[in-house]
């Protein structure tokens, strides 16, 4: 089963405070106008499903749009693909996105439930009973996880009374952190196909 835009996720907050810096609020503002009369949704929800956004930027700024995305992209990650697309790292350039691994990796509950499901997906319940972690707080810290990105739902389990519950996985394989002159520098190994999968990254060449 295909992870749902597991990258689009994690990048759509960055990739719209970098749209809003590079284009200004009120260009935004009518971005937003536009895809709500035509898609009825909004920008975070718009950038996701990346084809919509580019339909819209692109009435408003024709060709001109290719630029405009790539600058917007590479003020948030780059990428280091190597051997047609066998090694999918890419480095995290906004400070925000990175403080968000930073800290996600130094509080030891997330990082264990991180740890959980590198390999395999679980549902939260499983994912609990593995970390040791308590019901309450570890619920807060695997939600806290997904709004981030750093989680994905990637299928189901089907419980004893028939009903499906939803299955996660990490969306990378391996993170690399260092910190550079006070720079948090982020490096992620996302898992196969994440790259080719996402409908940002099919429009946009950083």
């Amino acid at each position: 089963m295909l992870l749902e835009n597991s990258l689009d996720n994690l990048l759509a907050p960055s990739l719209r405070k970098s749209i809003e810096e590079n284009l200004g609020k009120s260009t935004l503002n009518k971005i937003e106008q536009r895809l709500m009369e035509r898609h009825g949704i909004g920008v975070v929800q718009a950038i996701k499903d990346f084809y919509k956004f580019d339909s819209v930027l692109r009435e408003f700024f024709g060709a001109g749009a290719d630029g405009l995305e790539t600058k917007f992209l590479k003020n948030i990650i780059e990428l280091k693909q190597q051997k047609k697309g066998t090694d999918n790292w890419i480095i995290i350039q906004d400070q925000d996105l990175a403080k968000i691994f930073l800290e996600s990796f130094a509080d030891e509950d997330k990082k264990a439930i991180i740890g959980t499901v590198l390999d395999t997906s679980l549902i939260i319940a499983d994912i609990l009973e593995h970390c040791k972690v308590p019901q309450t707080s570890g619920y807060r810290k695997i939600n806290q996880l997904i709004d981030n990105g750093l989680l994905i739902s990637n299928g189901y389990a089907v419980a004893a009374d028939g009903k499906k519950i939803k299955k996660y996985e990490t969306i990378f394989d391996n993170v690399k952190m260092d910190i550079e002159k006070n720079v948090i520098v982020v490096k992620i190994q996302l898992k196969k196909n994440s790259l080719s999968q996402s409908s940002i990254l099919q429009i946009v060449h950083v």
